[in-house]
């Protein structure tokens, strides 16, 4: 598989991306020594559904999906995570609100003897 740095996916044609895909699906069944036969049967898909998956072409995202979860990669999946993200303005003012100290209460004498012990 080629090495491509997260600049070039962008420059990228929607084929050689499908094309990309399909070699890593291809490099992960190898090493995993998995005929297509054996993988497409194990992802309940036919195995001229694997071959075009493998080589580039039109597959649906389920299909991609059961493929990745036989070879063990749905950790590809991270990079689809959608974090919650706070403003820079918001952040301010949850800082702002926060505690800076802390303080003893009216009519609360920090000096009490008498422990009970």
């Amino acid at each position: 598989m080629t090495d491509k740095s997260f600049k070039e996916w962008a420059s990228m044609s929607d084929k050689v991306l499908a094309e990309t895909v399909g070699s890593f699906v291809r490099h992960h069944r190898m090493g995993q020594n998995k005929t297509q036969d054996e993988l497409a049967s194990e992802a309940g898909i036919s195995r001229s559904t694997l071959s075009l998956l493998e080589r580039g072409e039109t597959v649906t995202v389920t299909t991609l999906i059961q493929v990745l979860r036989v070879l063990d990669q749905l950790a590809v999946f991270n990079a689809f995570e959608v974090r919650e993200t706070i403003s820079p303005l918001a952040l301010a003012k949850l800082q702002k609100e926060k505690r800076q100290r802390a303080r003893k209460k009216a009519g609360q004498d920090l000096n009490i003897e008498d422990t009970n012990w």
